[in-house]
């Protein structure tokens, strides 16, 4: 397999993502000769930006890396076909493919994201940016209450007030996450590692 970057004049071909395990298509981005070999030698997909004018590796700034499985070539060798695993969403908007629809359904991933930039950037009417800033003896206790509150919750059949608890258990545990240097991807590598 080896594509053939010479047959357009830029010497860029297009290079479609594939989910390996649903084999959805993430998206499309274009390779050049070196794009292709980094993609290889580091097992992350690398493109080519045409907008950056420089060598661009998905994730590198958001972390939700495109991990590669397996790379094909069609028929003419002018089309790549990589199938990775993503780390995370692989639209900026948010959604786990590009061709999704305008407005992203939530994520997890997208809430993280939102406590993490209240960290980093606080907003004066922010509730998480207050909680940062009272410390992480108020964020844990945070956590604390709302595990009672939903425990409270769970001994009745308020099928409403149950998950409004949970919610904000879930919500807090984030922050809490967060507030420690961490994500809740680094919670399922534990549990996964438990797994084995």
């Amino acid at each position: 397999m080896k594509p053939d970057f010479s047959k357009y004049t830029d010497g860029l071909i297009p290079a479609i993502v594939q989910d390996a395990n649903t084999q959805k298509v993430l998206m499309l981005g274009f390779m050049n000769e070196e794009a292709f070999v980094k993609t290889q030698s580091d097992g992350k997909v690398t493109f080519y930006s045409r907008s950056k004018q420089r060598l661009w590796t998905k994730g590198e700034t958001s972390n939700n890396f495109l991990l590669v499985k397996e790379i094909l070539t069609d028929c003419d060798d002018d089309t790549i076909l990589i199938k990775a695993h993503p780390t995370g969403p692989v639209c900026h908007t948010g959604a786990d493919t590009c061709f999704n629809e305008l407005n992203p359904k939530f994520t997890l991933q997208m809430l993280e994201e939102t406590i993490a930039d209240r960290k980093k950037n606080p907003l004066e009417s922010s509730y998480t940016s207050s909680l940062f800033a009272k410390g992480i003896n108020k964020v844990a206790q945070k956590v604390g209450e709302e595990a009672v509150e939903l425990v409270i919750e769970s001994k009745d059949n308020n099928e409403e007030k149950f998950l409004n608890e949970a919610a904000d258990l879930l919500y807090h545990y984030l922050v809490l996450l967060q507030a420690k240097n961490y994500q809740l991807k680094d919670v399922v590598k534990t549990l996964a590692e438990r797994h084995k």
